[in-house]
């Protein structure tokens, strides 16, 4: 009597564990939807942030120059976009849907006129002969402070002794 309720009590918990797994897979659709930055130049690169597609997503908007493709994963996906260079400055929003899912989750952000900085030339250009003579010292004077230093504990540790 006994081991046929410990038969039908494990029959039960694995029945109840196999139609509960493809529940588990399922997901309820995006969610946690963010943007990097908020505030985003006209022709700039956006990045999207989503939770709750795991098996990938898109990323749509109507300032995207093509939609974003979010990557399958179990936790946090993201996508980056490119804003058109012709976009109008203003708010818009993004929908974010899922593969396995029909929901749609939105997202505010804003464009803003102009190209942003045109930065590239940090690091491209060599130090100049002051900057190279600065560093040259700050080297030598560390050389010399170490060796004496250690001199210096050397001679000290021989005298305990």
């Amino acid at each position: 009597m006994r081991a046929s309720r410990a038969c039908l009590v494990t029959a039960a918990a694995c029945a109840a564990v196999g139609l509960a797994a493809p529940i588990a897979t399922a997901t309820n659709g995006p969610s946690n939807v963010n943007v990097n930055p908020y505030r985003v130049h006209q022709g700039a690169v956006l990045t999207i942030s989503a939770s709750g597609c795991g098996h990938g997503g898109t990323v749509t908007s109507h300032v995207f120059q093509r939609p974003a493709h979010l990557p399958a994963s179990d936790t946090t996906s993201y996508a980056t976009a490119k804003i058109r260079h012709n976009a109008t400055p203003g708010n818009y929003h993004l929908a974010v849907k899922c593969n396995d899912n029909p929901r749609m989750k939105t997202h505010q952000f804003t464009v803003v006129a102009g190209r942003g900085t045109m930065g590239g030339i940090g690091g491209s250009l060599g130090a100049s002969d002051t900057e190279m003579k600065v560093g040259a010292g700050l080297v030598a004077v560390a050389a010399i402070g170490g060796g004496l230093f250690i001199a210096r504990r050397r001679r000290l540790n021989r005298a305990e002794v």
